[in-house]
């Protein structure tokens, strides 16, 4: 039953993504980094891609910073989203994907909106608190699980009042509902909903999905002062 349902939403994803959401050479490369570094398919979907896109211009985003480049899919769809003289701050861990996100990067056009950082995220983000780069405009969290209460500690620290942040994979199969799972990951996002729980200065929901990715969800939060 698992197998039929993950076909039908893969069907449906396919079904909007032919009609609605636009794919060029850049961005199906960076799609395909998985295949490249034999792993799993860790980008977002093609419709979450165009949501982020969508998310970024309703916001008006100037500046935007991704936690998790991977291989560069998703950063093509936040700086096609910019105006010419945004700028898209980007960190990864792993040099490997972010050489080969930079190679997409300049296939889409974008490279010249987009400044690349490698090495831990939590030592890079204290280098952004300065002017000229903070504050951001919109926040996407994409990276190890574990970490996302202190690297939204931080995109808190760096987004400006009336920021969008987005953290992917927070439902992680359901496994989030587990207040004893021992993946350090599923904490890590279970830290995370009861630190935006007790917090003024943010509103925020989180969303279940179904699709490509099968069975997952994301956070959009919205800073508020």
């Amino acid at each position: 039953m698992a197998g039929m349902e993950q076909e039908l939403w893969n069907s449906v994803d396919a079904y909007f993504s032919s009609l609605l959401v636009e794919q060029d050479e850049a961005l199906s490369k960076a799609a395909r980094a998985h295949v490249e570094f034999d792993l799993p398919d860790l980008a977002v979907s093609a419709p979450q891609g165009k949501l982020l896109h969508l998310l970024a211009r309703l916001g008006r985003a100037r500046s935007i910073l991704e936690i998790g480049t991977f291989g560069g899919y998703s950063s093509i769809w936040l700086a096609r989203a910019l105006p010419s003289d945004g700028r898209l701050v980007t960190i990864e861990w792993e040099r490997s994907f972010a050489e080969a996100a930079a190679a997409r990067l300049a296939e889409a056009g974008v490279a010249h909106l987009v400044e690349q950082h490698v090495g831990r995220a939590l030592d890079i983000l204290p280098t952004l608190d300065r002017p000229g780069t903070a504050p951001f405009d919109m926040v996407f969290i994409d990276a190890n699980k574990s970490d996302i209460p202190a690297y939204f500690d931080w995109a808190r620290k760096l987004a400006r009042p009336g920021a969008v942040v987005v953290v992917d994979n927070v439902v992680l199969g359901g496994a989030v509902a587990e207040p004893d799972h021992p993946d350090a990951g599923v904490q890590g996002v279970r830290r995370f909903h009861e630190q935006l729980a007790g917090r003024t200065d943010v509103v925020a929901t989180s969303i279940q999905t179904v699709g490509t990715k099968g069975y997952d969800g994301f956070t959009l939060a919205l800073i508020t002062g």
